[in-house]
């Protein structure tokens, strides 16, 4: 079977009272059966998302032809609070530096943003709950062992969190290729870092709770970079100026 995937009613439920941490749900579309019932309800318990797909779908990412109906995908890891990141800076005595990420559905860039985050001092790596890659074991390889020292959460609402982050003093700098040039920026104390997907970029809500937006001054021809490119060479920009502080 896939190394993170659960398939069966029974199988999914116990995973939820085991504690084990599911990071989306598969769910038949109208089905109405009991077991479904059991499993819509420990997935709200847990704010677990669900995306209803077609049987053909179920049978398509089925490993054991014995869904019954239900998938889950889990996580590899352990997911962190939001306020262990902040625990975290205020260890070090550093201004905190958070990486949010925007609908990141790549594993491989999620584990090298990671992976740049650790390199770059940043004291976590925030996504969302849906259409976004969870902490797999894909994941954990591409972040080439960062996953066990960077703390990774998980959070329902990323624009609520934003808000929540700048009660504690952060300031947020979203990447767009429409921002002003990230050298001409103030990208200095407590801040967050936020990166969209490469095809969607960060959302418009996400996006107008940041309080500037930042670009990369490109030469060549080609006029966008892949999203875990973007992420370090702005993470980059951020040491880059604290060192100059």
């Amino acid at each position: 079977m896939a190394e993170n995937r659960i398939e069966g009613r029974n199988a999914v439920i116990e995973a939820f009272r085991s504690g084990k941490t599911i990071d989306r749900i598969y769910m038949l579309d109208g089905a109405k059966e009991g077991a479904l019932q059991t499993v819509r309800r420990e997935a709200a318990k847990h704010g677990t998302p669900i995306r209803y797909v077609s049987r053909q779908r179920l049978d398509q990412m089925s490993e054991t032809g014995r869904h019954q109906g239900v998938i889950a995908e889990t996580a590899e890891y352990r997911y962190a609070e939001v306020e262990e990141i902040l625990a975290k800076a205020r260890e070090t005595g550093e201004p905190p530096f958070v990486v949010i990420l925007d609908g990141i559905e790549d594993p491989h860039n999620l584990g090298a943003i990671i992976r740049t985050a650790n390199a770059a001092g940043a004291h976590g790596v925030i996504i969302p709950g849906d259409r976004a890659a969870g902490l797999t074991a894909t994941v954990a390889k591409a972040s080439a062992g960062a996953i066990n020292y960077t703390p990774v959460a998980k959070v329902t609402n990323l624009s609520r969190t934003i808000e929540q982050l700048k009660k504690e003093g952060l300031w947020f700098v979203c990447a767009d290729m429409d921002g002003e040039p990230m050298t001409k920026l103030s990208l200095r104390g407590p801040i967050g870092l936020v990166v969209g997907s490469e095809g969607n970029g960060v959302g418009r809500l996400v996006k107008s709770k940041c309080d500037m937006v930042a670009s990369i001054p490109l030469k060549g021809e080609i006029n966008s970079l892949n999203a875990s490119v973007a992420a370090g060479v702005l993470m980059y920009e951020i040491v880059r100026q604290r060192d100059l502080a």
